[in-house]
Order: C-alpha cells, then sequence, then structure tokens
C-alpha cells in the first residue's frame, strides 16, 4: 500500500484529471494538431541513473496512442546497466495534453511501474508527472516537467527512500 493517503489521492487526482478534461469541442481534431484522436507517439529514452550506490547507462522506448483529442495511454521499457545489478523498468500510463495553447502545451498524467532488479524482488510504483511539450518540428516535440513517484511495496532497509521526485526531458515523433 501507498506509505500515505495522500500519495494515493494525489495519483487519482491526476488520473481524474486526464479522463475528466477530454470533453469534446467543435473541429478539436484540427487544432489538436499531433494530440488528435488517432496519432501516435513514440519517445526513445537515453540517459544516466544511479540505484545502489551505482551508476547506470539507461536506454528505452515509449509509445502512446491518442484515444481522444489530448488523451493518450502508453507503455514505455527502460533497461539500466552497467552497475551491480541488471534493473528493467515496465511503465503504463495515461496522460492528457493541453493541446489548445499554440506553442507551449501543457500535460498532466499518471502512471504504475512495475521494476524488476536482479537478484530482487520486483518493486511496484505509482506516480505523476506534469510539464510542458514544446514544438521543435510539424511533428516533433521536446518535453519538459517533473515526476513524483511512490514505491508501493519498498522496504526502508533496502532502499534509500520510498519516494522521488526527479526532472523528464523527452522527445517525442508524432505519426
Amino acid at each position: 500500500m501507498y506509505k500515505s493517503g495522500f500519495h494515493h489521492k494525489l495519483v487519482m487526482f491526476m488520473f481524474s484529471m486526464g479522463v475528466f478534461t477530454i470533453t469534446p469541442t467543435a473541429q478539436a481534431g484540427v487544432v489538436a494538431g499531433a494530440f488528435a484522436k488517432g496519432k501516435t507517439h513514440f519517445s526513445v529514452i537515453g540517459g544516466s541513473g544511479s540505484a545502489f550506490n551505482d551508476s547506470y547507462t539507461v536506454i528505452g522506448a515509449s509509445v502512446r496512442y491518442y484515444f481522444f483529442d489530448g488523451f493518450n495511454l502508453g507503455l514505455a521499457a527502460e533497461t539500466w546497466f552497467g552497475g551491480t545489478r541488471d534493473i528493467n523498468k515496465l511503465t503504463p500510463s495515461i496522460q492528457y495534453v493541453f493541446f489548445q495553447p499554440s506553442i507551449v502545451k501543457p500535460y498532466v498524467g499518471a502512471f504504475y511501474r512495475r521494476t524488476y532488479i536482479e537478484d530482487l524482488e520486483d518493486l511496484e510504483s505509482a506516480g505523476a508527472r506534469a510539464g510542458v511539450y514544446i514544438a521543435s518540428g510539424p511533428n516533433a516535440f521536446i518535453g519538459i516537467g517533473a515526476v513524483y513517484e511512490s514505491y508501493i511495496n519498498c522496504q526502508e532497509l533496502v532502499y534509500d527512500s520510498c519516494e522521488d521526485t526527479y526532472p523528464e526531458i523527452s522527445f517525442s515523433f508524432a505519426f
């Protein structure tokens, strides 16, 4: 379970924001552009991370499909290598992009994550994210935001912390 009711309420609020802000408007598909119903976004994940007092190289990919203008469901996969233990993550997510602004498009979302860590029990987490997408081409976007993640079955004797807040930067391509 969550460490506190606040974490659960935060994740449910973010989920509700995504579900209840998908009100259809006249000609929304034209305005929504790359965030319109039926669009697919693909992102490449790359960078570095640290865990268990080791540094890791992180690679992965994600795909998101827009079921309604601005509203998408996604799936991301990451692998962390170069440290003592191999780490793999699988993350389904829900997100809403406020597509009406012309250049900077805010987003909110929620996710569940399953982390597979070599020689340890799987770790589950849930979280929320918020940020903005900035157009870098007709179908390309740079995302800048923040993520809050709470580890559901965390053992404080094994892990330094059972929650985390971190920045995120992404590069997405729509088709």
